[in-house]
């Protein structure tokens, strides 16, 4: 089954996708090709804010804004590693252009910035990220565990977390709540 490049996509977890790592996930996907997929979720924040994350790097935030900035669960994969989703409006030590809205940038000058009020104007900030080896994303969209879907900077960016996942599905036409765990019976 050949599936197309689905690098700059969302992936929107099916309703009957039971994996606590992705039920109800939207994941933005920052590289697909012949040797895999990663991606960062967008909408599992946890129970953490950057002030905290910013402390432990001995960096002072800014304002009480910069303090409460939510941190995500990005995935599975490399928990205690940070990963930046921001419009590509500045220059950044470690960071990949996914396209022209997006870039995702790993090193500290970026969160430095954010710290001191002069990073970029969107920005999400995750723990970890979403992987997976060549053939095995497109063997899940084949057993119909994902939804795939253009990106929105929206909704990764100005539409609440619990918003997400309807929001995405909602660009497809597709009201998740209506769907069926039922594959195949008539």
């Amino acid at each position: 089954m050949q599936i197309a490049n689905l690098t700059n996509q969302f992936l929107i977890a099916m309703p009957n996708l039971a994996d606590p790592n992705f039920h109800q996930t939207v994941t933005y996907i920052c590289a697909h090709n012949e040797d895999g997929a990663m991606g960062i979720v967008i909408n599992r924040p946890l129970d953490l804010a950057l002030g905290e994350v910013l402390a432990q790097m001995e960096l002072a935030a800014c304002s009480k804004d910069v303090e409460r900035m939510p941190i995500y669960q990005g995935g599975p994969v490399q928990t205690d590693r940070g990963f930046v989703l921001h419009r590509p409006d500045s220059e950044w030590q470690s960071s990949i252009s996914v396209s022209g809205d997006i870039g995702v940038t790993t090193s500290r000058d970026i969160l430095q910035a954010i710290a001191e009020g002069h990073g970029p104007g969107d920005s999400l900030i995750a723990l970890g990220y979403a992987g997976w080896a060549a053939g095995q994303l497109e063997q899940e969209i084949k057993d119909n565990a994902w939804l795939s879907g253009p990106a929105d900077t929206d909704i990764i960016f100005r539409i609440p977390s619990e918003q997400r996942w309807a929001s995405a599905a909602r660009l497809l036409g597709v009201e998740l709540e209506k769907l069926s765990s039922d594959v195949g019976h008539a």
